[in-house]
């Protein structure tokens, strides 16, 4: 069986289910995915500037509405359980936790844990940070010592 790791920032759209389920064939996937909720003021100042950047300024404007650190990890929880049984529906193996603090770190200890095979990070295109090389795929390519594929999700959610 083939072990993922997969890193996301909010829940799965079946397009991105179908996706990441497909990458391997007819090879069975066990599933293991991070969910880190929404982070700080400066994430907040990142996220503005990446929907100026795809012209979606109504979202940039709204930017300040969206529920933060404590208050999101409800919502994270709930795209979390979202996300697993979708990938339960699809036929795969899948757990998971959310990760509150340095998830690179949790990512790291978690490929080690399992002896995953790769890791997948499933986000939103974030063109200030990968510009800068400081998105998750980026970083994770030099902390976990295996394969690192970045995907870009297929919607919004």
């Amino acid at each position: 069986m083939f072990t993922s790791v997969l890193m996301i920032e909010k829940a799965l759209t079946s397009a991105d289910v179908e996706f990441v389920t497909t990458l391997h064939g007819d090879e069975e996937v066990a599933f293991h995915v991070l969910l880190q909720p929404r982070g700080d003021q400066a994430d907040r100042l990142l996220r503005a500037i990446d929907d100026v950047a795809l012209g979606e300024l109504d979202e940039a404007a709204r930017e300040h509405e969206t529920p933060e650190g404590a208050a999101a990890a409800g919502q994270g929880q709930q795209a979390l359980d979202v996300s697993l049984a979708a990938l339960r529906a699809g036929g795969s193996s899948a757990q998971g936790r959310l990760i509150e603090d340095h998830p690179l770190d949790a990512l790291k200890a978690l490929v080690d844990e399992i002896g995953a095979d790769e890791v997948i990070v499933l986000t939103d295109p974030h063109y200030v940070e990968e510009f800068f090389h400081r998105d998750w795929a980026s970083r994770a390519r030099h902390k976990v010592g295996v394969p690192v594929l970045k995907l870009f999700s297929h919607s919004k959610v």
